[in-house]
């Protein structure tokens, strides 16, 4: 159960005069619900509604929006950076609502991608899915470790990188382990920060746009988009080479959203009234993402020219702090001081931040297939407090190898690794696509479509174009290994896809599963009463003043 009086002005408690503001105040009893796991292995419903949102906005911006737009500017120009990451939000929306539409119809304890793929569409796809996902959360916690140690490197401590990254394993740990809700805080307030810092950005981009900033003596406006282009030709010239940029923009801007989504998804276990929530967070997920990035892509392309030498110096250098950040490329342009130590440290929020969400996110895949019978069934002990600790140590203990970057042959080995998980979160949004269809096969099939929760608009055409899209990002990821031919980039780009595919094939012929479920042996009302009885004990909230108005449509 949730404590109260934490946050008095905000979540409720602190005695008289206090603004009732707690969300979850009337949180139902617990008794409804259909487990996955017995009952003192079960997961705690601690994540409220701001927490379950906060979390999968604050995993989506990191690194990718404050140091790798840089890298895309550099090579295609302020044009293709905007529109990929526009298209990008298009497929967000979609993997988004399939997933926001399964959670919500069983937002059972112990639920993952990997779960609704075993039981709509193949155990053996089930199987591939969850190692997929949890290699490449395993592999991203070390990746965000060792961008956190650079990053406190910029400030050029007296110790080693490995102190720093060693540290930042620690935090990560232990607010993993002790309990969900104190997960959830810690990323409700990572999150904030990072939010304020893209508020503050803007803010400042547009005031450089119209000429605000010390060295400058009249409007800026869209000055870099004429001169040195909108455009930076890729590998070739003329408007095929624009196209090419915009593309590999596109493929590269996917790489600071895969996981994202599902981050709402694996939390909806442990969501407090996730009927509400679960649809509410996926909602505003999207729309908030779309501003935030969209506008921030714009504000990029406004603040620093794509040619400038720092941006494809550190662009060359593979540098991941804030000398590698257009908006501090762009804010010294202007003679602003000190911004980029404030930069520095909300980038390096930004890599702490991530790196908590996959290792939340990687030890409750592999508590799930534990469940299902994927995974050693160890993983699926819980502590006292609902916590899946073993699943927590063990899928922690590979970010351990982030300390291969202390040397210069490790850190070629580390990069490997990481670029081999990279192209995993496309397969897994391809997985999760025809997963969906198949469940909405099923329930027209049980004629329980009209009892659906929640229903996302354009479906299912929306998941076939994208589909289709998802695919042939994931077909032409590596085509500039080609211009010309790169042996070691072309293993790197395409490994994951023959890895997937032993993964699939090998369950499937050592179990003898079939191709895929038939629908008439589709499993789709296991757990909806129950949750339908959960959802009916949850009181609807009524806010009693202006403040509660405000919260409640914020949170």
């Amino acid at each position: 159960m949730e404590k109260e009086g934490a946050h008095a002005s905000l979540d409720g408690g602190g005695g008289p005069g206090a603004y009732d503001l707690n969300p979850e105040a009337s949180r139902p009893a617990e008794t409804a619900e259909y487990n996955l796991a017995a009952k003192h292995d079960q997961l705690e419903r601690g994540l409220k509604s701001r927490q379950i949102q906060f979390i999968a906005l604050g995993g989506a911006i990191g690194t990718g929006l404050f140091v790798g737009s840089g890298s895309i500017l550099a090579s295609t120009g302020p044009a293709p950076l905007f529109m990929a990451y526009i298209s990008m939000m298009l497929v967000v929306w979609n993997v988004m609502n399939n997933l926001a539409e399964m959670t919500t119809y069983l937002p059972m304890r112990g639920i993952t991608v990997p779960y609704f793929v075993g039981r709509f569409l193949d155990p053996s796809l089930a199987f591939a899915a969850g190692y997929n996902y949890w290699y490449a959360y395993s592999m991203l916690i070390g990746a965000e470790a060792t961008a956190a140690g650079i990053i406190i490197d910029y400030w050029k401590p007296p110790v080693s990188v490995g102190v720093w990254i060693a540290i930042v394993l620690v935090v990560m740990l232990l607010l993993n382990i002790i309990a969900v809700s104190f997960f959830g805080e810690a990323e409700f307030w990572f999150a904030s920060i990072k939010l304020i810092t893209i508020c503050g950005l803007i803010i400042l981009g547009w005031v450089i746009f119209f000429g605000g900033g010390p060295n400058q003596t009249g409007v800026r406006g869209f000055a870099f988009w004429n001169d040195p282009g909108a455009f930076v030709p890729y590998k070739v010239p003329g408007s095929t080479g624009r196209f090419l940029g915009y593309w590999h923009a596109f493929v590269t801007a996917g790489f600071a959203f895969v996981t994202s989504p599902e981050l709402i998804a694996i939390a909806a276990g442990e969501t407090v009234a996730p009927r509400r929530n679960i649809p509410k967070a996926a909602r505003r997920f999207v729309w908030r993402l779309a501003i935030f990035y969209g506008i921030s892509s714009l504000i990029i392309g406004i603040l620093v020219r794509s040619d400038d030498p720092r941006l494809l110096g550190a662009t060359k250098d593979g540098k991941s702090d804030a000398s590698a950040s257009p908006f501090v490329i762009g804010i010294q342009n202007a003679g602003i001081p000190v911004l980029e130590h404030i930069i520095n440290a909300a980038i390096l929020t930004s890599a702490w931040s991530a790196g908590n969400s996959f290792l939340y996110s990687g030890s409750r895949i592999l508590y799930s297939m534990s469940l299902s019978g994927q995974a050693p069934k160890w993983f699926s002990v819980t502590n006292r407090k609902g916590v899946p600790y073993l699943a927590v140590l063990f899928t922690w203990s590979f970010g351990l190898l982030a300390f291969l970057n202390v040397s210069n042959s490790g850190a070629t080995i580390f990069t490997w690794f990481v670029n081999i998980s990279t192209i995993s979160g496309f397969i897994a949004w391809v997985v999760i696509m025809i997963t969906y269809l198949r469940f909405r096969r099923a329930l027209e099939y049980n004629n329980l479509f009209n009892s659906l929760p929640y229903r996302t608009p354009l479906q299912p055409y929306a998941t076939y174009a994208t589909l289709v899209v998802v695919s042939l990002l994931i077909i032409t990821n590596g085509f500039q290994t080609f211009m010309p031919f790169n042996a070691s980039d072309f293993v790197a780009a395409y490994v994951t896809i023959p890895a997937f595919l032993v993964l699939y094939i090998g369950h499937k012929l050592y179990f003898r599963t079939p191709m895929y479920i038939p629908t008439s042996e589709m499993d789709a009302i296991t757990g909806k009463r129950e949750m339908d009885e959960l959802e009916a004990m949850d009181e609807e909230r009524v806010p009693k003043n202006w403040l509660q108005k405000v919260w409640f449509w914020l949170a």
